[in-house]
């Protein structure tokens, strides 16, 4: 038999050389097929590559034993994060689909609410919002936000120390003498971005240094963005002897425009990063940066989902992970020999 392009429960009845009732009982472990008869239909399963419609399995049992994940677009954050939950699904019962409109233009705002109308009560039985821009409403399954746009609400959360994160970053470029020190801030929309920023005007403050707001530029996390950023920072005949960036993608585009000018990092500039993705510890030098536990944010979002979704009591529903400095070769004291 040739098989159609999707292998159906009929395919499998007729390779198996039984009635679809019988395959239907083998699927759902139902009685009245021998267990030599149920091996052989298992066989054909495997061997045609059958799987049961997961919109057909939700009408049936009203689950799909799958969890989304719901991003706005895979960039580096939220590709550590999959790896994260990825390993926390391992031996759950639970599959993972990743859901992303590629980070279309327009379809930022409430970006969120639309994918899920398209996904639950059919596809998936709960769902991990990675930066959501709206929390505050009743979505109608279970769904856990990872670094919400708006900080902690009444939805379940899981994010980071941003602020002492950045204090930490900014604190390290202090501690090497630099007072010129400049920033490359986040998206704006972001309550984690914020809180980058304040608390880099924070250590600056704290340390007596005055906050100059021509130093802070936006970024936005976006390397386009941050790599004009930078080349303005660095044009002007008071250039900073040091960047903390908002992430590592724009601390890595800064440091590329300033190979570009002539500029060498860090004996000319020191630069900083945050999220320490995989990226950071490959560039030349390699980069100092802030750790966020990315892969543990996404286990703990999807311990937290599961904990959720089969009615276990849940002491903590707001998750804050601790941050750290990483310290590489992209920074050095002020005058310090080559």
């Amino acid at each position: 038999m040739k098989p159609s392009s999707r292998v159906t429960i009929r395919d499998v009845a007729v390779a198996a050389g039984v009635s679809v009732a019988t395959v239907s009982k083998v699927l759902n472990a139902r009685y009245g097929v021998s267990a030599a008869t149920s091996a052989h239909v298992q066989s054909v399963i495997r061997e045609l590559g059958y799987e049961a419609s997961l919109v057909a399995q939700s009408l049936r049992n009203h689950r799909t034993n799958v969890i989304g994940i719901l991003v706005a677009d895979l960039e580096p954050f939220s590709t550590e994060l999959l790896k994260g939950a990825a390993k926390a699904i391992k031996g759950t019962g639970y599959e993972l689909v990743v859901y992303s409109a590629g980070g279309r233009s327009g379809d930022h705002a409430g970006w969120e609410q639309r994918y899920l109308s398209r996904l639950s009560g059919t596809l998936i039985d709960g769902a991990v919002l990675v930066t959501p821009t709206v929390v505050d409403v009743d979505y109608g399954t279970a769904v856990v936000a990872v670094d919400p746009h708006a900080g902690p609400s009444g939805l379940p959360t899981v994010d980071s120390d941003n602020l002492l994160g950045a204090r930490l970053g900014t604190q390290h470029l202090l501690d090497l003498g630099h007072r010129r020190i400049a920033m490359l801030s986040g998206r704006p929309d972001l309550e984690s971005a914020k809180l980058r920023e304040q608390g880099y005007t924070d250590a600056l403050r704290a340390a007596g240094v005055p906050v100059d707001p021509a130093l802070i530029q936006v970024g936005n996390y976006d390397p386009d963005a941050s790599a004009e950023a930078a080349r303005r920072l660095l044009a002007g005949p008071d250039r900073p002897t040091a960047i903390f960036a908002a992430n590592d993608i724009s601390a890595i585009a800064a440091m590329e425009v300033a190979t570009g000018m002539g500029l060498r990092v860090p004996e000319d500039l020191s630069v900083v990063g945050f999220d320490n993705v995989p990226e950071s510890a490959l560039t030349t030098p390699a980069l100092t940066t802030v750790e966020q536990p990315i892969h543990e944010m996404g286990h703990r979002a999807i311990d937290l989902l599961i904990q959720l979704m089969s009615g276990e009591p849940v002491e903590q529903t707001h998750v804050r992970l601790t941050t750290s400095l990483v310290v590489r070769q992209s920074t050095r004291a002020i005058g310090a020999n080559a």
